[in-house]
Parts: C-alpha cells; structure tokens; sequence
C-alpha cells in the first residue's frame, strides 16, 4: 500500500478524505511530467472515484484553479498561479535576488538559478538562461531532489542534520555516471561543500553542464537558498566565476537582512576582474 493509500483511506477502506483534501489531491495530480490530463487520468493519479473527480473538476474549472482545453484534457489554470505567488518564502526572496542575478547574467551568459529547500525537494524560484546556454532540466516552480544539482548540495550540505540522515538513508538517483550515488561518499562531499563555502556538480545531472553554486544567508545567519550558475561542461570555468557568485550571492544576503536593495553589478565586473 502507498503513503497516498495511508493517507486517504481508513481502516475499512472507505476514503475519509475531506472534500478539501480530495480537491487538493485533483490538484496534485498534475505535475512537470503530467501537464495536462483526462478526468480519468486525474480519477487514477488522486485515487478518487470518476464521479468525485468530476464533481471536483467542474468547481475547480469555474473558479480558475484548472482549465479546460478544447480536446477535453484539463491543464493548471492562470489563476491558481495568481494565488501561489504570493507565498512568503519565495516571492521577497526572488524579487531581492532577480536585480543580482540579472547582473550576473550580463557578465557571464550562462544559466543563473536561484532555489530553496522544501523538505527533501529543491524547488527552483527563479531561472535566467541565453541562447546559447546549456540546456538543463530544471523551471521555475520546479522540483528536484538535494543530492546532485549545485543549488541542491549547499542546501542539503547547511540543511539540520536529520533532513541530511533521510537524504543519505534514500534513494540516491543517478543521473549520470557522474552522480554521486554513494551515501558514505555523499557525506564527504557535504562537508566538503560546508567549508569553503561552494558546491560544484561536475555533470551529475547531464552530462555536458556544471554547475556552481553559494548559499544566501537570512538575517539570523541560517542558509535560506542557493544561487548557482550552470554552463558549459567543456568550456566552464567555475574558479574564475567563482568571485563573481559569491559577489552576488553576498549581495543578495545583505539584501534580505537589511530589507533594501542594492546594486552591486559593477561589484560582481570587478570581482570576474580579478
């Protein structure tokens, strides 16, 4: 029996889901693998009976939280987003951080991601990309585990020691056959990462990007998210970048604890300067 069996079902096998808990569930049928679906697909993922599923479908569509596409399949609709950015954590986050990150972007043309840690998960708040950027797998709004991509490994290395244990006692995916899939090894790497303050994923996720990543401090000095840039595995150059991450990164710190703004790009020219 699944967790989502546990969850929904009493000990008679009747589901004693609330109706807000069932509407969650639709909702939760849809993810990045699963855009759009059927009435059937979403009754099979949510594990609820058609009939329900229907019901919930057409409130759903009336209030704007699903749409309808003309082929009968159903997507997340606009105004569900419209409610989810306003989620406290992520919305100041980025808005401090998009000012350093577009000058971060000006003085190198790679990927510029921004995450936060969300139990196991890292979910990416922002993204900026060239044209001539390594490809990667990661949105906005997405999710992905700890263990391999640069922004994962800071939060997972300053993450409390117990969301560290369950990490290294699952599952470690392997991307590539560069993926660190090793738990005792995995543990080296974390605290590798906590001392010179950087992670560096060397082709854990795909085989042609690295990705180079720092933690951006609250203002009580906890690790709230990680900045990375992610580039071309053939022509990367994480030490030069480096100074430049870290200049970013630093503002963005400052950013949030003072609650202004500050423009720090011809901070993060100098730094690739040196």
């Amino acid at each position: 029996m699944t967790s989502n069996d546990q969850r929904g079902h009493g000990r008679r096998g009747i589901d004693d889901r609330s109706l807000t808990v069932k509407s969650l569930d639709v909702l939760a049928a849809f993810d990045t693998d699963h855009p759009d679906l059927t009435l059937s697909e979403v009754a099979r993922r949510s594990q609820l009976p058609l009939t329900t599923v229907h019901r919930i479908v057409a409130d759903l569509t009336d209030w704007g939280a699903l749409e309808r596409h003309p082929d009968g399949r159903y997507r997340v609709g606009l105004r569900l987003w419209e409610i989810a950015v306003h989620a406290p954590n992520a919305i100041p986050l980025r808005d401090s951080a998009l000012p350093f990150m577009e000058d971060l972007y000006e003085v190198t043309h790679e990927n510029i991601q921004l995450a936060v840690r969300d139990g196991l998960d890292v979910v990416f708040v922002e993204r900026l990309a060239g044209r001539d950027a390594v490809g990667v797998h990661t949105r906005v709004g997405g999710r992905f585990g700890l263990s391999a991509t640069g922004v994962g490994l800071v939060l997972l290395a300053h993450a409390p020691a117990a969301v560290q244990e369950d990490v290294l006692a699952g599952a470690l995916p392997a991307w590539t056959d560069y993926t660190v899939v090793d738990a005792r090894r995995l543990r080296g790497v974390l605290a590798q990462i906590r001392r010179p303050g950087y992670a560096i994923s060397d082709r854990q996720v795909t085989d042609d990007a690295i990705s180079l990543a720092c933690p951006i401090v609250d203002g009580r000095g906890s690790v709230c998210a990680a900045l990375s840039i992610v580039m071309h595995a053939d022509t990367a150059q994480p030490t030069f970048l480096l100074p430049a991450l870290r200049a970013a990164a630093r503002g963005i710190s400052r950013t949030i604890e003072v609650g202004g703004s500050v423009h720090i790009g011809h901070q993060i020219g100098a730094a690739l300067q040196q």
